[in-house]
């Protein structure tokens, strides 16, 4: 028999062949018909499978889920995918199979196929889903060794399926496979008891991909899906989605003056319009106040650092794949890193291609005495390696956490100096993959509103508190109170970290400590922290439901030792500071991209890059307009004048369609009285005022950054799923 701890501590026993579903079922039929899958310590399983491996002598913890746990639809959107690539396979012949997993809000299935699917495609494929999720046929799931896994792949004529049998899963003694009907594919589950549980989905777009992300690899079709437990959901959800397409950054931003990427300039790189620039000067001049009310040091730094800066700090060549290539002095320097970077890869090279590789360096000016001496791979590359160090290597500066630790170890420091907080609104840049770019939100030059604060250990959760208080802050001075935490710890399995244990229990401890006593809503998750320590990340809900991640705190034991930074303490003898990363924005571009779409270009009036139109009547108050420019400016105001010969409804329309908060309507009666008829974008016509009491009323508005309206109308949110997974492999 097997003990079962179910989720109210109650322990109950089962025969060994129970299964969740079964369980179920002994507690009362309708519950059996709403579990999708369930959780047995942490994992999420087949609601049909075994729970016998799950025994070691203690209760088995199991949770049933249903549709009103998030990891539910995860697990409904995978078998979504599955029955996708079923009617794909029924609809159109040679289809190789590639992977399936499911993303933020559905699930998308790659296929190598003769036939290029379109939009006219999707009715077709989306009654076939609908004919098989009709016969509610059971997901089966069964293991096989590796040769039979193989050969009935290849027998299924699946041949990305044995390439992935035989070298990303050449470690796998058994592979799992899925049936449903004749479909089978390569799967670790879990999958819904059968297609009927399939209540409403939607395929959503096609678009190319490769192989395993290869670029050289077999060029694939990706189509995307979504799918949910209700109609209403789904209907929710495609009503979000077209809300969000009105109020697109890459539309509005283009439309409204703020920003431009041309492919002269390159992608990823933003131009910053005067508009948006001043959107932009706004928010650093509002932080840039903050900082130094609350004790912070400006500095600025460099946008190139030596290689070997980085080298230290660890940010090369661990992140390497997401940098823009070492700039070389030297004419042999390029070519001298790609030989290395291929000989460190383990690529095979024969002594032709070796020969060809002198020949060319040496060309450039490249010294091989060193090189054509070494004996072995190894020595090889630390031949390369020596000459690459002693000829000057750049960076384009992806991280400024190495300059300013630099900046922090130019003058001695004493525990009398700490805390010393550091910021710079400082640019750096990423190599993002092409099809990774989107608009603002995704760049490859952006702009940090980064700090570092350099603090002894016992100023630590202080200090860590102080950054949390000021992202919320800052957060909240722009509307946005609807946000999480979420705390991102390292994965214990991974060896992607840098540092002590000791110190990753610290650092990990405190972070904790502090955000339990602030009393912030958070979670954890396991493997997000940075690869030096763990970090605070707000997630940010905007007004139609969507989440971003923003600002992020994240504290350092280890690059401090890395640079050796220390300052002298009361007991005289060095020590180590512990240094913390913060940045509320997160990144200028990726901020303001999220505000354009939060408030649909429509900024409060503290941001709006221009706050108040004058559109006079006629040319006969056309001087009073310009006076109203000169008194609004002097007040500190962004106004501009509408002097063209059009009607004043004209006028009107325009500056609302420019989404102007307020419009100052004058003629002669305004313009005797020296008073305007005052407009509202939102609320219309306020009727006339006095000027001071016109001015007197917006500054009032400015100085509380009062934010008046996000939304036009409440959405309807659909329910959360959980993190997507890939189910694969």
């Amino acid at each position: 028999m097997l003990d079962i701890q179910l989720p109210d501590g109650t322990v109950v026993s089962h025969p060994d062949d129970a299964t969740p579903l079964s369980i179920a079922n002994s507690i009362g039929s309708r519950l059996a018909k709403a579990v999708i899958a369930a959780q047995v310590a942490g994992k999420v399983i087949d609601a049909t499978g075994p729970l016998k491996p799950f025994a070691n002598g203690s209760p088995i913890p199991l949770k049933l889920l249903t549709e009103k746990d998030p990891e539910a639809l995860d697990v409904l959107r995978h078998s979504s995918a599955h029955i996708m690539a079923r009617a794909v396979m029924r609809l159109y012949p040679e289809v190789s199979l590639a992977f399936g997993p499911t993303i933020s809000n559905g699930f998308y299935y790659d296929f190598l196929m003769p036939h290029k699917l379109t939009e006219e495609d999707f009715a077709k494929i989306e009654q076939e889903m609908a004919a098989i999720i009709a016969k509610s046929e059971p997901f089966e799931q069964f293991a096989l060794g590796r040769q039979d896994a193989v050969l009935l792949c290849k027998d299924m004529n699946q041949g990305l399926k044995v390439e992935h049998i035989e070298t990303g899963l050449a470690s796998h003694p058994e592979l799992g496979f899925y049936r449903q009907g004749e479909f089978v594919d390569l799967c670790r589950g879990p999958h819904i008891p059968d297609a009927g549980r399939v209540k409403a989905f939607k395929i959503m777009s096609v678009a190319g991909s490769h192989w395993k992300g290869n670029m050289a690899g077999p060029q694939l079709q990706r189509l995307y899906g979504t799918a949910w437990f209700d109609k209403k959901d789904l209907q929710a959800h495609l009503d979000q989605l077209e809300e969000a397409k009105r109020r697109d950054h890459r539309v509005l931003g283009k439309k409204l003056g703020l920003y431009q990427i041309t492919p002269d300039v390159g992608q990823g790189m933003c131009l910053w319009m005067p508009k948006g620039a001043r959107i932009r000067g706004l928010l650093e001049d509002f932080l840039r106040r903050e900082m130094l009310k609350r004790g912070y040091e400006p500095v600025y730094s460099p946008h190139l650092g030596r290689v070997e800066l980085y080298e230290t700090s660890g940010h090369f060549p661990y992140y390497r794949d997401s940098q823009f290539p070492p700039l070389f002095v030297h004419d042999a320097g390029a070519l001298v890193d790609a030989w290395a970077r291929r000989l460190g890869e383990d690529e095979t090279f024969g002594a032709q291609q070796e020969t060809m590789f002198l020949q060319a360096a040496e060309v450039l000016g490249f010294d091989s005495a060193t090189y054509s001496k070494a004996e072995g791979k190894q020595a090889k590359l630390d031949a390369l390696n020596n000459w690459q160090r002693n000829h000057e290597r750049f960076l384009v500066k992806p991280m400024n956490c190495p300059h300013h630790a630099q900046i922090f170890k130019a003058q001695p420091r004493s525990y009398r100096d700490l805390p010393l907080r550091l910021f710079e609104f400082g640019t750096v840049y990423r190599y993002e993959q092409t099809g990774e770019l989107n608009g603002m939100l995704r760049v490859r030059g952006l702009t940090q509103d980064d700090a570092h604060i350099f603090c002894t250990a016992e100023q630590v959760e202080q200090e860590f508190r102080n950054t949390i208080e000021l992202t919320r802050f800052v957060l909240e001075s722009v509307g946005l109170q609807d946000y999480r935490v979420q705390l991102s710890l390292r994965d214990p399995k991974s060896d992607k970290y840098v540092g002590s244990e000791e110190n990753w229990q610290k650092a990990e401890a405190a972070l904790r400590k502090v955000l339990e006593e602030s009393g912030l809503n958070f979670t954890t998750a396991e493997g997000e922290a940075a690869f030096y320590g763990p970090k605070a990340d707000f997630m940010v809900r905007d007004c139609i439901g969507r989440h971003w991640q923003l600002g992020t705190v994240q504290l350092d034991y280890n690059l401090p030792e890395r640079f050796e930074l220390e300052y002298a303490g009361g007991d005289n003898k060095s020590h180590r500071p512990v240094m913390i990363h913060r940045a509320p924005f997160g990144s200028m571009e990726r901020f303001v991209g999220m505000l354009i779409e939060h408030f649909a270009g429509a900024f409060p009036m503290w941001l709006a890059p221009e706050q108040i139109r004058i559109c006079p009547l006629s040319e006969k108050t056309n001087d009073y307009a310009v006076e109203l420019e000169k008194v609004f400016t002097e007040a500190g105001f962004r106004v501009t004048t509408d002097l063209r010969g059009a009607k004043v409804q004209a006028k009107i329309r325009d500056a609302q369609l420019d989404l102007i908060p307020y419009m100052a309507v004058i003629g002669p009666k305004e313009a005797e009285t020296r008073s305007i008829a005052l407009r509202d974008r939102i609320a219309g016509e306020l009727g006339t005022k006095p000027l001071d009491e016109v001015i007197a009323m917006l500054t009032e508005e400015v100085n509380s950054r009062r934010i008046r309206q996000v939304a036009d109308k409440k959405f309807a949110e659909p329910p959360p799923a959980a993190e997507a997974s890939s189910h694969e492999y």
